[in-house]
């Protein structure tokens, strides 16, 4: 890579080249144009002090253009002999106002690296060299392409008024000290009561009663169940008891409680539901079909949190035959079974249901509360789905809930 001293060459040779480049080659354009007398513009009236008639122009622009104009003005007006032109006029001040803006230009210097003075470029500068980077049109070296995109970045500051840039203080300088808050006067009883202040939830809050408060809307819920408890849930109660009186010295984040949640299927259910379906029955089911088929009707999710632990299912809302019927093992005895079962029944009044279940499963107590009566005993009804070795009855009964 190119060292520091190297980029400074390369800037200060980019800076004097482009600079006198812009500056001669917009002059002489100007000074081939012929001359026109200027009219007195002001016939009798008074000047008004302070009045400018270009508010954009600054003096180290101006004085850019006299110092670089006036140089090639004594050239090629050598042998005109004219006197009062304005180069002869503005020579004589330019001394005053150089110095003016060396005095100006003083506060803003800075000391390099290798001890010499630094001043920032000034608008005329950064254009002229900018100007000429473009005019040249060709590959530059990586030490002049960066210092191009870094002129092109003060200039574009400039024109959004940044007119500093972020400056970092020197090794020599020396830093404010950081003011310290003075400790809070308040008792410690009231501020221990307002540490002991726990967040209250919107729906409980004040500002609940007076904006309202509009419970969370789930896509396809059907009830919410509070009161079932699972051997599950116990498990994870006791771990977390344990675990609270072997470590008396935490803090123990109390613990939630979820409800059991019922809902008709949804695409993200897939992947759980067909797990616990394998589990349960046997391999290759696939539910997909079910989200075209009036899902809200004929498919009951229970879930707990975000875990699947019941699934229940109709064929179609005009054959209502249930397919399956499944709930996670550790969540069985919780009656979620029977609530699955009795939304199912609820979403499909005034037809009739019919089911297949196997002649040795404890599911026919359940469907004899519903009212479901034995049509028809078939032996071998589960030959071709169950294992051989599977304790399921291959026999099935075919049972009608009649409406």
């Amino acid at each position: 890579m190119d060292g520091p001293e190297e980029e400074e060459e390369a800037f200060s040779e980019v800076t004097n080249t482009a600079t006198l480049h812009a500056t001669n080659s917009s002059y002489v354009q100007r000074r081939k144009q012929p001359r026109t007398k200027r009219r007195k513009a002001n016939s009798g009236k008074p000047i008004v002090a302070g009045r400018v008639t270009r508010a954009t122009a600054s003096l180290s622009e101006l004085l850019d253009a006299f110092q670089y104009g006036v140089h090639i003005g004594a050239i090629s007006d050598s042998g005109n002999g004219n006197d009062d032109s304005f180069e002869s006029v503005i020579e004589i001040l330019l001394p005053d106002f150089m110095q003016a803006r060396h005095d100006s230009w003083g506060g803003l210097c800075d000391i390099g690296e290798s001890g010499e003075l630094v001043r920032p470029l000034s608008r005329f500068e950064t254009t002229a060299i900018l100007d000429y980077a473009k005019e040249k049109n060709k590959e530059m070296p990586s030490v002049e392409h960066i210092i191009m995109r870094k002129l092109e970045l003060l200039r574009q500051r400039r024109k959004v008024n940044v007119r500093d840039p972020l400056e970092t203080p020197s090794n020599n300088a020396s830093l404010s000290p950081m003011e310290i808050p003075p400790a809070s006067t308040a008792p410690l009883e009231v501020l221990d009561n307002l540490r002991a202040i726990q967040m209250t939830h919107y729906e409980n809050s004040f500002a609940s009663r007076l904006y309202g408060s509009k419970p969370l809307k789930t896509p396809g819920l059907i009830g919410i169940d509070w009161e079932s408890h699972t051997p599950w849930m116990d498990l994870m109660d006791d771990i977390h008891e344990h675990y609270s009186i072997s470590h008396p010295g935490r803090d123990q984040a109390k613990r939630q409680r979820t409800p059991i949640t019922y809902m008709s299927l949804r695409p993200s259910h897939l992947l759980q539901v067909h797990d616990l379906l394998t589990r349960a029955f046997w391999e290759g089911i696939d539910v997909s079909d079910s989200l075209k088929y009036s899902p809200e009707r004929c498919t009951v999710i229970a879930m707990y949190g975000y875990l699947v632990v019941g699934a229940a299912f109709l064929s179609s809302p005009q054959e209502t035959y249930i397919t399956y019927l499944v709930v996670r093992a550790g969540w069985d005895n919780s009656h979620i079974a029977t609530k699955m079962l009795y939304n199912l029944i609820s979403l499909n009044p005034h037809r009739d249901i019919t089911l297949h279940v196997s002649a040795n499963n404890p599911a026919m107590l359940l469907y004899n509360r519903f009212g479901f009566k034995a049509e028809e005993f078939i032996a071998g009804f589960y030959e071709d789905y169950l294992h051989s070795q599977s304790r399921a009855s291959m026999n099935a009964f075919r049972l009608r809930l009649r409406r």
